[in-house]
């Protein structure tokens, strides 16, 4: 490795060469503003937060892109710089929407930051205002181009990361916007729902739709039995809302602060994701001896279901036919649930709470209702459960730890790990090879297909046996690895997908970090280590070995694959049109 010697406001640095000048002012502890940077993601210097001064430059340059040389000196806080940043920040404040106390970023917002940093106290560029409509048509994302800073994050992080590209930068100058094609809205273009582009904006210009005011009615609805289930991902990101250390595990006090809400039942997703597996691993074990349609792709994400009907049709009949953990479980819960309390389907009311965006979007299904109802009635993201719980004014840090409850309270360490990209595939395989091999194995941890690779494969020794599998995270990374299926190139057995970069863990509807934070630090890996810490803490760490699910097969279903759990438990998907002409 070469290096170059550098100086940054008199500091002295042998940095590496090739860097730019804003990773070397953060190694060095010398904080450069950004605003459109997003390392590895959106590094194209078009905000100009981050100039600096080069000695013998003649004018100031974007330290994102400009990268170190020998010898260069460098003034972060020079006199001009300072003016400089003032004026381009008070020009994108002139025409912002500036109603910060009720927009949902409020004290998340890198645009507030920057005017505290900066000490901007007034405006002085006052002029013509953009006024465009809201576009809130979409049961997932609401985009409001009036708080836009045409950082174009979203623009990379749809284009580039997930390859979906429904949204881009249109018209020039003043009249700039970032929109979908033909200014349809996110409802009506082939948006997969998938949240990643409100994660990576730095203001309120993207956000999910809030369905708070709907969970807060249902409690307050005595006729209605309101149950609610929190996916394994909510639990090692929640804890970030409320100051806690990223990767915080804090299951126990979600639990209480949702008992403490009013929920007639806080139940665990997790034990709906180890019914998945009985019913995905059998589906597996069905198509490999029997000649059925391989690979077996997971149906578990959402965001990669609705990609996969608008951009890979032909791949539909490889889809699992399984339900997603969370709407399997609001069919149990208005089935099975329902008849083992003696309580009317109707009167049921399922809240999920999901890292995912898009489980807003798939709650809305026609092709998920089980009883006639839908199986899930409304999907809050984590960030939506948090404003509700310092809306109800519960001191979250101090809770007393509570368990989730009976009769539906026991999930597995298998469950747990869905919430990280190979998740699924894992505890899928602890299954299956000890129902093939008709034996408890005591080697259990699959590490082949663990860790935030784009694409990661494994060839599996399951008995007599060798399932060849692979795991791909992000859409983009699911685009790959279909074309390299399409084109003879691969040959697999079972495939996981998710539809965001790795996994749920870092969902469309987690805790947003600051580019500070996020160009920095691993979210997927901080979050995913503390998914594998819960797993190896639980008891039973099988989806086979669950009591309930024992239970469940034992007094109602029957067998994994019965003709009731195809009922109940499966579903089908269709193609869909990317754009749809409208009469």
């Amino acid at each position: 490795m070469s290096t170059v010697n550098i100086t940054i406001d008199g500091k002295k640095l042998q940095v590496e060469q090739g860097i730019t000048i804003l990773e070397a002012a953060r190694q060095a502890s010398i904080k450069i503003p950004t605003l459109c940077f997003l390392k590895d993601i959106n590094e194209i210097g078009a905000c100009r937060m981050c100039l600096v001064e080069i000695k013998g430059a003649r004018a100031l340059q974007a330290s994102c892109v400009y990268p170190v040389a020998e010898g260069l000196e460098i003034y972060t806080q020079s006199p001009a710089v300072r003016e400089a940043r003032k004026v381009t920040l008070e020009l994108i404040l002139s025409n912002h929407d500036k109603k910060c106390l009720t927009c949902v970023r409020s004290k998340n917002c890198e645009l507030q930051n920057l005017a505290e940093e900066l000490n901007i106290k007034d405006i002085r560029f006052e002029g013509d205002s953009t006024n465009l409509p809201l576009d809130d048509f979409s049961p997932s994302i609401v985009r409001d181009p009036n708080k836009c800073v045409l950082c174009r994050r979203c623009v990379s992080m749809c284009k580039n990361v997930q390859t979906v590209s429904v949204i881009s930068a249109a018209e020039r100058g003043f009249k700039s916007t970032i929109s979908c094609a033909f200014d349809r809205s996110l409802a009506d273009v082939p948006c997969t729902m998938c949240g990643q582009c409100i994660s990576v904006c730095p203001v309120g210009a993207l956000r999910e739709k809030d369905d708070t005011e709907k969970v807060w009615s249902a409690l307050d609805d005595k006729e209605l039995h309101v149950v609610v289930q929190t996916a394994p991902a909510v639990r090692v990101a929640l804890g970030e809302e409320f100051g806690l250390p990223i990767g915080t595990r804090v299951t126990g006090k979600m639990a209480a602060a949702l008992n403490h809400m009013g929920f007639a039942k806080v139940f665990d997703t997790d034990t709906a994701a180890d019914l998945t597996i009985m019913e995905e691993g059998t589906e597996l074990l069905n198509r490999i001896k029997n000649g059925g349609k391989l690979p077996v792709i997971t149906s578990c994400s959402p965001g990669w279901i609705k990609f996969c009907e608008h951009n890979y049709p032909e791949f539909l009949e490889n889809l699992s036919s399984c339900k997603s953990p969370h709407e399997m479980f609001g069919a149990v819960l208005k089935t099975y649930y329902a008849e083992k309390m003696g309580i009317d389907p109707k009167k049921i009311f399922v809240v999920s709470v999901m890292p995912c965006t898009a489980k807003k979007f798939e709650a809305q299904r026609p092709e998920l209702s089980a009883t006639g109802l839908p199986d899930v009635d409304v999907v809050i993201t984590t960030r939506e459960l948090a404003r509700m719980i310092k809306e109800a004014g519960i001191d979250f840090n101090n809770l007393e730890d509570k368990d989730f409850d009976d009769p539906m309270g026991n999930a597995t360490g298998a469950g747990v790990i869905f919430g990280a990209t190979g998740g699924v595939m894992e505890a899928a395989l602890r299954t299956v090879s000890e129902i093939v091999a008709g034996k408890s194995f005591d080697d259990i941890e699959y590490a082949a297909v663990r860790g935030i690779e784009g694409i990661k494969e494994a060839t599996v020794a399951i008995g007599d046996m060798k399932v060849k599998a692979a795991v791909a995270n992000g859409l983009g990374n699911a685009r790959k690895l279909l074309d390299s299926i399409k084109a003879g190139e691969a040959s697999y057995d079972f495939v996981e997908i998710m539809a965001c970069p790795g996994g749920c863990v870092n969902g469309g509807g987690q805790p947003i970090q600051p580019s500070s934070v996020r160009s920095w630090t691993d979210l997927r890996a901080e979050r995913a280590k503390a998914i594998y810490e819960e797993d190896v803490s639980l008891p039973i760490r099988k989806s086979h070995e669950n009591p309930v699910i024992k239970e469940m097969y034992d007094k109602y279903f029957g067998e994994p694959g019965s003709h009731k759990a195809h009922e109940i438990l499966h579903t089908h998907y269709s193609a869909r049109e990317n754009y749809p002409v409208k009469e």
